[in-house]
């Protein structure tokens, strides 16, 4: 059955090499410096091909703000899948996250750079992937309280306390902040974890 307003692979396939093209330049060059003609070019069409695919830069630019960021989520999820401990799940999430946005700013500057971007204009993209770690601390804060491990009557409210609780170790520019001024940046935030493990209720937690 068509299904003529749905994309079609042929349409998927070339708004993916779009986007491979795009980050590529973006890596490069970076992505203040990457233009609609540039992408075009590299391709061997049109500027206004590649707005069939994508009505503006910017919406280049988001998919593949998307993309990093759902590689953090990815980190993120893995972990909270595991069958471990939620208190151990939540230290080891926390931690992975914060060593992968950190290794991010170390070895690949540019992209970065374009999530700082992002955050600054608060994108939407931003806001979702904010959004989806908050519903990740939750699940996993809702296996403590099943277990007996975390003391705390809402989730939610907790799941979003977490978030601002950590918020030093996982915003790329904060992160930035400390390397630049010398911080050290591993045992700040082990001491954050065991402060907020505290607090939902772990105080035997020993690292």
């Amino acid at each position: 059955m068509d299904y003529p307003n749905r994309p079609g692979a042929d349409t998927e396939r070339m708004r993916a090499r779009i986007l491979e093209v795009a980050e590529e330049h973006f890596r490069r060059i970076g992505h203040h410096k990457t233009s609609v003609a540039d992408i075009a070019s590299e391709l061997a069409m049109s500027r206004a091909n590649v707005y069939r695919f994508f009505p503006s830069r910017d919406a280049i630019k988001e998919s593949i703000c998307r993309q990093v960021l759902n590689g953090t989520a990815e980190v993120a999820l893995t972990i909270a899948r595991r069958s471990a401990p939620p208190s151990v799940k939540l230290e080891e999430l926390l931690t992975a996250v914060h060593h992968h946005n950190k290794t991010k700013l170390l070895n690949d500057k540019r992209m970065h750079d374009l999530i700082v971007a992002a955050m600054r204009e608060n994108r939407p993209v931003t806001k979702a992937h904010a959004e989806q770690m908050v519903t990740i601390f939750e699940t996993i804060i809702r296996e403590g309280i099943e277990t007996g491990e975390f003391e705390i009557e809402d989730p939610a409210e907790a799941a979003r306390a977490v978030k601002t609780a950590f918020m030093p170790f996982f915003h790329p520019v904060l992160i930035e902040h400390r390397l630049r001024h010398g911080e050290d940046t591993e045992a700040g935030p082990r001491e954050q974890i065991r402060f907020i493990l505290k607090a939902l209720g772990r105080s035997d937690h020993a690292r």
